[in-house]
Parts: structure tokens; sequence; C-alpha cells
């Protein structure tokens, strides 16, 4: 009788442009690219008790169904909304790069274009790279690359704090209609005391339900990388239950054919309350960890391959 070894981390792409990432077999994490969205988003995100962390729009406001659980989005491009529902701007996935199974990590890679819904024209180009490997006490790191590159010879991303990666938390996890709580790498508790201010990380964490057990706590700590343009970067959080690294929330940012724009972040999907030390062993995991690429592969049957840099 044969035996058959699989890795402990697989894409399993289904019907509808949706991709399961599972580990051990236990999905923890699903993309969505279909056109029926106005652009594509991961949701569910799953923490160790089996409950999602992230949910899709605001508990109590409909005008924040574009909050869909994680996705990539910005405000103002060219004046250009690819934030709102409210606007026929849209990003589109074009066609996937490589799904590559693991022991240590699964990768996805996707090329998105974003259209000016008006013309329609395509303005952007956009490459992301996740990766998603098992970490201490069934938690997770999602790392997530992406690259921007415009059509034109220039294209400027104007001063907003809405941009570019956002994660809605679940309701319970949230502050006002959960039992959650902000916290920042500098320490400081709460949305009045860290929105707008710059950190290195940002944590989320509230209580989760958990089968046959008393109520516990899991979040998501959600790390700025140092090669990131203006890094650490001011945060845009609320206590009703998201977070974002607003990169352009000071200045905008003008990006060429020659020079793209690369941002690199990784969300902690973690087991227990924040703890300060942990999320610090992260970040320096993180810092140290060596961008990702695509490449046309060698291998046989293969069109792309997802590599780190040496």
């Amino acid at each position: 009788m044969n035996r058959y070894d699989f890795p402990r981390c697989q894409i399993i792409p289904e019907a509808n442009h949706e991709v399961s990432i599972q580990i051990d077999g236990r999905e923890r994490l699903r993309w969505h690219a279909g056109t029926q969205y106005t652009r594509p988003f991961f949701y569910p995100l799953i923490g160790p008790s089996g409950t999602s962390l992230t949910r899709i729009g605001h508990p109590g406001a409909s005008n924040h169904d574009h909050h869909k659980s994680v996705w990539f989005a910005h405000h103002k491009v060219l004046g250009i909304d690819f934030w709102s529902e409210n606007t026929e701007a849209r990003i589109r996935q074009h066609m996937w790069y490589a799904y590559q199974d693991g022991d240590n990590e699964c990768l996805l890679a996707s090329n998105l274009r974003w259209y000016d819904g008006h013309d329609p024209k395509q303005l952007l180009e956009q490459e992301m790279i996740a990766s998603i490997s098992p970490y201490e006490k069934d938690e997770f790191l999602f790392e997530i690359q992406t690259t921007f590159t415009p059509t034109a010879e220039t294209l400027e991303f104007q001063k907003t704090n809405f941009g570019f990666l956002a994660v809605r938390v679940a309701k319970n996890i949230s502050k006002i209609f959960g039992g959650g709580e902000l916290t920042n790498s500098e320490g400081a508790r709460g949305e009045e005391n860290i929105f707008a201010k710059s950190a290195r990380w940002m944590d989320y964490s509230g209580p989760v339900p958990a089968s046959g057990e008393k109520e516990t706590f899991e979040g998501i700590t959600y790390f700025d990388h140092p090669s990131n343009r203006n890094y650490p970067n001011h945060w845009h959080v609320r206590q009703d239950g998201w977070m974002g690294a607003s990169v352009c929330m000071n200045e905008p940012i003008e990006i060429t054919k020659q020079q793209p724009l690369t941002l690199r972040f990784l969300l902690h999907i973690h087991a227990g309350d924040i703890e300060a030390a942990r999320a610090e062993q992260v970040a320096k995991f993180f810092a140290a960890r060596k961008p990702l690429f695509v490449q046309r592969s060698s291998k046989p049957h293969y069109q792309y391959e997802i590599l780190r840099k040496s």
C-alpha cells in the first residue's frame, strides 16, 4: 500500500473564483475574486478556536458594506474613489500566477487591475502575493506583499486616511459592539490614544465563542514592514471594529513605471490577548524575512513560481 505525505499548507481552488487556504486540512482563509464584487477580498479569517475573526460590513451601518474582511483599496487614485461601494471604479483579478503548497507555507500570487469605471480605463496593475504559514498554538501568519505599477508614466495616490490594506474585525472583537480593545506597539490603548499616531504594529483582540468552553480571547496583530514608505506608518483605527495602516495619511505618493510602489504587511492570527513580547518577536521575524517574487517557472507543467529572494 502506497503512503502519501500531503503538505501541511494547501491552496484549494473552488467554484466562483474562490480559493480555500488550508492548514492541516482545515480552512483558515478564503480568497474571493469574482466579478460580482467591487474588488477582491479575503474572508473568512479563522482563528484558533474555529470562528472568523473578521466580518463583512459594519455591525450597525449599511454604508460600510465595502468593508470586506481583509481587502486592498484606496480612496483617491487621481481623484477616483476605489474605496467605497458608491463608485463605478473596479478592481479585477486578471489572472492568478501560481498556487503553491508546502509544509512551512503556502503561497498565492495574482495579477489585479484597477479600472476607472467612467471610461473604463486601466490605471494600475497590482501584483499581490499572499503567504500563509502555521505558527504556535494553532495560530498562523498571513503575509501580504503587493506592488502597484501605473499604466501611464506616472500616477498619484492622493493624501487620504483610507488605503491600502484594511481589516474589519468580527463584531465580538470590536470595542463598541463586543469586548475587544485596540493596542499598538507603543503601548497605547483605545482609539482616542491611537488614531493617526505612528506605530510599528497594531492589534485588535477580544472575546470569541469557543465550542464547549467559556469565552476565550483571540486577535489579529497587523505589522507594518520597515521597507514600506513612511514606516512606521500612521494608523486609521475605529472602536467599531477596523484598522488600517494609512500610508498616505500625511502626504500623497507618486509612482512611476520605473519606480512602482511595493508594500509588505503581515497579520498574526493569535490565541489569547495581545502579548507585546510575542508581537515584538513576530515583528523581528517579519523584518528579517526575505521578500517574495514571481518568475517564469523552469519546472515542467508550471507556468509561474513564487520564490523568496536570497
